[in-house]
């Protein structure tokens, strides 16, 4: 129920309420700040609480698994080299489709249990490539035309052996995900619930004791108060070692505040509340010439990592399908507005990225075209034939023409059916850069006659709509990005878990009925299976430049920006290695808190 106030007590209701606020949390601060005085803490935020503290259900970023969880290898955040983790060395047969690791002595799990091969053949056979169990790491595994998944089996007490069915190029880098352990989570593998599925479906949920995870990171999931904050505590079987032979990590602590909006970040950061702002994304443009200035009286150094590896885009919902009681998922007008590459192109042509770049980024990015990132081998740059869309309202203006649109007198564009082209845009209101992204496409979209509804929500009702119900007209996000584009296969695979632009059915969701893929989406999904089949380079790059020459012409992604990545880091925290591959948490760690 929404109570209208007069003007005056509305004022003095909210500010006693940003007072109330600003108390409780000082008293938060000054309880941990108390206790940190006995250990060395690191303060950080996120926004938004995380949907899962299962691994194997992990789809978003960032997650507690940066810090809790390790695979057989690991990827250097400055190079992105493959480096050992938990495995110690590898071989690599003759034929490129045999990889045999050797695990490190006298690992052990956060509650002292040995880790051993068995949970590496545990984590692969039961859980990942379990049909029964719906993860998009399944997706990552699947090796050629047939998607085969690997077979995998026990050496020796040390060693284990992944072999493929045929050759497949980024095999080595898939092996990182996180390990699992097999004492904790096998009886919830192989027991089912009243409903005949796994009980490891809703096994270490978010309403888990913390206290029950066992990982094998250098940090364990200590506490979690929903909307608040996470709490890390090193994890004392960690196996690294510095370079003096001193157990890692040094850090004893980290506080994860839940914070509601960048807004909120930023004055925490300003008010000594936090000892980093962008760590897990980047900073705001918006903020950097304001704490550039306070750099030396707020004891900090803005570290920068060249541009961001991710993709920003806005996307159209192009699935034509419908739910069992017949009701189609997008309002079947629009949707022959949304499945015309002519009106997406539209769309692409009207969005003015410099003045996206200019006036929301402050100059802090560069225009974005591909979905493949930049510091990759396989990117493809216009100067290479990439296609691009420079604003260009005029031309938007002439191919919805050509596709059978035409404007009234008040000039409102309308389908040739006398529609009127109006749709809704969402994004998390958490994220202010995105906010105000959002506003300016609905200014230029406007400019060619179209009327954009754009209503910001929640980070949780966006991944809802996205995932779930499929219950949405056009959205914008972001990607996370890297050096091997087979990383997004589960994107580009029209049956991949992530291939949100026409998304399909999901184990164990709803049904979609009457779901089509075009053409063009399946020699996407069979060039990146041709591109991971392929082990020269250089024909590689040329498989993967065909996929991204086809996606921007037919733009299920339209691309928007490339931010420059860059954070705030507190001078009291040492050898943080900031870069665009790994932001601050690929080498926590190593990472320490001093006094000055």
């Amino acid at each position: 129920m929404n109570i209208s106030l007069p003007k005056l007590n509305r004022w003095i209701v909210v500010g006693i309420g940003l007072v109330c606020a600003i108390a409780l949390n000082a008293c938060s601060q000054a309880i941990f700040k108390t206790e940190a005085a006995q250990v060395s803490q690191l303060v950080i935020s996120t926004l938004g609480d995380f949907r899962t503290f299962n691994p194997a259900f992990n789809g978003e970023f960032p997650n507690i698994f940066l810090y809790t969880s390790e695979g057989l290898i690991g990827e250097n955040g400055e190079n992105s080299k493959i480096e050992p983790a938990l495995a110690e060395s590898w071989e690599i047969s003759p034929d490129k489709q045999r990889v045999t690791f050797t695990l490190r002595d006298g690992l052990k799990w956060s509650d002292g249990h040995p880790l051993t091969v068995d949970d590496v053949i545990f984590t692969y056979r039961d859980v990942y490539l379990n049909e029964k169990i719906p993860t998009d790491f399944r997706d990552l595994l699947r090796i050629g035309k047939s998607g085969k998944f690997p077979s995998v089996r026990k050496v020796d007490q040390q060693r284990v052996e992944f072999t493929t069915p045929e050759p497949f190029a980024p095999f080595l880098r898939v092996l990182g995900v996180g390990i699992l352990p097999e004492h904790a989570l096998r009886e919830s593998v192989f027991t089912n619930d009243d409903e005949g599925k796994p009980k490891f479906l809703s096994t270490w949920g978010t309403n888990t004791d913390p206290k029950e995870l066992v990982v094998s990171g250098p940090f364990m999931l200590e506490s979690y108060t929903p909307s608040q904050r996470y709490v890390f505590r090193r994890n004392p079987n960690y196996w690294r070692k510095d370079s003096q032979g001193q157990p890692l990590p040094h850090i004893e602590r980290i506080v994860m505040q839940v914070v509601e909006s960048t807004d909120t970040e930023l004055l925490r950061f300003r008010s000594g509340g936090l000892d980093q702002l962008g760590g897990l994304s980047s900073l705001r443009p918006e903020d950097f010439s304001l704490l550039k200035q306070e750099e030396r009286r707020g004891n900090f150094e803005i570290q920068q990592g060249g541009l961001r590896t991710g993709t920003l885009y806005t996307m159209f919902n192009l699935n034509t399908g419908r739910r069992k009681d017949g009701t189609p998922l997008v309002d079947p007008i629009k949707s022959r507005w949304f499945n015309t590459k002519e009106f997406r192109q539209a769309v692409a042509y009207a969005i003015n990225r410099d003045k996206l770049i200019n006036n929301v980024f402050r100059g802090l990015a560069k225009p974005q075209n591909s979905p493949i990132s930049v510091q990759s081998p396989f990117y493809l740059s216009p100067e290479e034939g990439l296609r691009t869309y420079d604003y260009n309202p005029q031309k938007s203006k002439e191919l919805l023409r050509q596709a059978g649109f035409k404007y009234d007198n008040q000039q409102q564009l309308l389908d040739a059916e006398g529609h009127r082209v109006r749709f809704s845009m969402i994004t998390n209101a958490e994220n202010k850069l995105r906010v105000a992204i959002g506003a300016q496409i609905k200014q230029d979209l406007a400019a060619i006659g179209m009327q954009v509804d754009f209503a910001p929500i929640s980070f949780g009702t966006v991944v809802e709509k996205l995932d779930t119900s499929l219950d949405w007209e056009c959205i914008m996000l972001g990607l996370t990005g890297g050096i091997e584009p087979n990383d997004g296969f589960n994107v580009w695979n029209p049956d991949g878990g992530s291939h949100t632009f026409n998304q399909g059915s999901k184990p164990g969701g709803q049904p979609v009925l009457g779901r089509q893929v075009a053409d063009w989406e399946k020699e996407i999904g069979q060039l990146y299976i041709q591109g991971a089949q392929e082990l020269d380079e250089n024909k590689r790059k040329a498989i993967y430049a065909k996929t991204q020459k086809i996606t921007q012409e037919n733009l299920p992604f339209i691309y928007l920006a490339n931010q420059m990545a860059m954070a705030a880091v507190r001078n009291r925290i040492e050898n943080v290695k900031y870069t665009a591959l790994g932001l601050t948490y690929w080498n926590i760690a190593e990472q320490k808190v001093t006094d000055r």
